[in-house]
C-alpha cells in the first residue's frame, strides 16, 4: 500500500466516522441495516466465487449486526419488538448454520427477510421525514 493509498483510506474512514456520528438514530439504523444487506450479498457472492474466507468474514460480520439489531429491541415498549426479535434470532441462527456448514441454500431466506425489514424501515423513515417537513412548513406558515 502506498502512502497515497494509506492517506485515502484514512480520509475514507474519517468521512465514514463523521457520517455515523452526525446521523440521526433512524439514519444510523438504516446504515446498519444496509451494511447487513451488503454483508449478506458479499457472502452470497463469496459462495458463487468459491471464496470460503469471504463467506466466513461476511457472515460473521452479518451475525454481529443481527445481534446488535436484536439487542437494541430489549426493553422496548413497541408492540412489534418481540416478533422482530424473533425474526432476528431466526436469521442469526440461520447465518451460523450457513457459515458452519458452508451451505449457500440457507442464505436466500435471510436475505429476503432482512431486505423486507430494510424496505419497511426505509419507507417508514421517508414517511416520518415527510410528516416532519409538512409539520415544520405548517408551523412556519
Amino acid at each position: 500500500m502506498t502512502i497515497d493509498d494509506e492517506r485515502t483510506e484514512l480520509l475514507r474512514q474519517r468521512y465514514l466516522r463523521t457520517q455515523v456520528e452526525t446521523a440521526t438514530p433512524v439514519q444510523r439504523l438504516l446504515m446498519l441495516q444496509n451494511r447487513l444487506v451488503q454483508d449478506l450479498h458479499a457472502a452470497d457472492a463469496g459462495f458463487g466465487a468459491g471464496s470460503v474466507e469471504t463467506v466466513h468474514h461476511s457472515l460473521v460480520h452479518a451475525q454481529q449486526i443481527v445481534l446488535a439489531l436484536r439487542d437494541s429491541l430489549n426493553g422496548s415498549d413497541w408492540t412489534g419488538a418481540e416478533p422482530l426479535r424473533a425474526v432476528y434470532w431466526f436469521v442469526y441462527r440461520r447465518l451460523i448454520d450457513c457459515n458452519m456448514a458452508k451451505d449457500p441454500s440457507l442464505l436466500p431466506v435471510c436475505i429476503s427477510l432482512i431486505e423486507q425489514i430494510v424496505d419497511a424501515n426505509t419507507r417508514a423513515a421517508a414517511a416520518l421525514s415527510a410528516e416532519l417537513a409538512t409539520a415544520g412548513a405548517a408551523h412556519v406558515a
